[in-house]
């Protein structure tokens, strides 16, 4: 499943990434393999969401969110 697919409330484990480049970003922001990730809010039109990881909160495009795979 991808991070993507979770709707607002739902958790998950971050297992890897699919994206070399955007990873590096990622886990620069604290999105590493183990952590639990949260989606918190998604816009109006379903792009960027906000996602809880690390004890903060980030946003993300969908095409990120979509790099990222759960456990």
């Amino acid at each position: 499943m991808r991070l993507s697919q979770l709707e607002v409330g739902e958790t998950g484990i971050v297992k890897e990434f699919t994206d070399l480049e955007m990873s590096v970003k990622l886990m620069e922001m604290g999105c590493l393999p183990g952590e639990e990730v949260r989606i918190e809010r998604v816009a109006p039109l379903g792009d960027p969401i906000a996602i809880n990881v690390a004890g903060y909160q980030l946003s993300l495009r969908k095409r990120e969110a979509y790099t990222i795979v759960l456990q």
